[in-house]
């Protein structure tokens, strides 16, 4: 017994070390305030006097990490300080993923193995798809469809509609779910929704103090845009590539317009543009990241982020592919590849950097209200 409460107090003691730590380094930027325009962030910072669990999961989540205050700060280490706000942001971002999961078990395990997990569900589910079209499939894992395009020959539309269906179902409660946690976390008090919309579709977070996200060029580390620009691509292009997806399901049940659809209609159009957003957007995020100062990041997170961001190249530039080879022997092979990395892609949503948007608007939301009340109610008063 003194064995498993040793453990339960070590994970406690774990679990709270971020907070701890972030809410330290928030005391010395609340006197110093030296960054209080850079972002958000600051922003809020200054309307709090006490940095509890909720104050700094609403922080970390408004925190776009550009790492413009990390080189700014007179505290940074070396300083005995040892301010270094991205990173401590940064940790107590992934515990707030975590902590609002649900189920908070998969949550637990994604963060402790989210690249081992990611990697290992696209590649076994990639592999089941290929031998299922290899050893059940119509006609075999090499055959030139009757049709381009005609995914239905090699799975059937309603074993497709059934899977990826109950999954993308379940990604979806399981993100609502960890919304509204994370939204009671904020606690009571308006939101400017719209004001929010219009900061996250613009990401005017991400100028940092004014310049941009630091990236290394050369020996030193200076300010670009590029970013910013790359995460455009991603969010863009994921809108896009829905689009594709929602409007081929109303045109197959609404309008009785089953796929294949031709090259020239608006569903391949927007799937097309969308998948090269999806592909241009991580790869230059994946690129940047190789460049990026260490110091900012926090080892776990960065593997999440590489995990999800691996991910989404993969699905979207195995969805270029298929296009490109849809009249061909290598379809099917090409298809059972791309539905195994849809499939991981949907069920690892909830868990990884995709809920972070979530948490970042509901965050930007309350922020937006704040700004506009002088007294604001919530969290971290006296």
């Amino acid at each position: 017994m003194s064995t498993l409460a040793n453990l339960v107090e070590d994970a406690r003691r774990e679990a709270e070390a971020p907070y701890a730590e972030a809410g330290r380094m928030m005391g010395v930027c609340n006197s110093c305030r030296y960054c209080e325009g850079y972002c958000a962030a600051f922003q809020a910072m200054e309307r709090r006097v006490a940095f509890d669990a909720p104050a700094l999961d609403y922080l970390a989540n408004l925190c776009h990490h550009c790492g413009a205050c990390l080189y700014a700060c007179q505290y940074a280490p070396p300083h005995p300080f040892a301010v270094n706000i991205p990173r401590a942001l940064a940790e107590v971002r992934i515990a707030s993923y975590e902590s609002h999961a649900w189920p908070r078990a998969f949550g637990a395990l994604y963060r402790r193995q989210g690249g081992l997990f990611a990697w290992g569900l696209a590649g076994g589910l990639a592999l089941f798809f290929v031998l299922a079209v290899a050893l059940a499939g119509p006609r075999g894992l090499w055959a030139v469809p009757p049709k381009a395009g005609d995914f239905y020959a090699i799975f059937p539309h309603g074993l497709m509609v059934g899977i990826f269906g109950a999954a993308f179902g379940f990604a979806v409660l399981a993100m609502v779910v960890s919304a509204f946690r994370f939204r009671r976390t904020l606690g009571p008090g308006g939101y400017a929704a719209l004001r929010a919309g219009h900061s996250a579709a613009r990401l005017d977070n991400l100028h940092g103090g004014g310049e941009g996200c630091y990236v290394k060029s050369g020996i030193e580390h200076a300010p670009t845009s590029a970013r910013r620009l790359f995460h455009h691509f991603t969010f863009y292009g994921f809108l896009l590539c829905f689009a594709s997806t929602t409007l081929a399901t109303w045109q197959h049940y609404a309008m009785g317009w089953p796929a294949p659809y031709p090259t020239t209609s608006l569903v391949v159009i927007l799937g097309t543009v969308g998948g090269m957003g999806l592909v241009a957007g991580p790869a230059g995020l994946l690129w940047l990241r190789s460049t990026r100062d260490p110091a900012l990041d926090d080892p776990n997170q960065s593997t999440l982020d590489r995990a999800f961001l691996w991910l989404l190249l993969l699905t979207s530039f195995s969805g270029l592919m298929l296009l490109a080879v849809r009249a061909t022997p290598a379809m099917p092979l090409t298809l059972a590849i791309h539905l195994g990395c849809v499939l991981a892609l949907f069920i690892s949503l909830p868990y990884g950097k995709f809920v972070h948007g979530l948490y970042r608007y509901l965050a930007l939301a309350r922020h937006e209200r704040e700004r506009r009340e002088p007294n604001p109610v919530g969290f971290g008063e006296p």
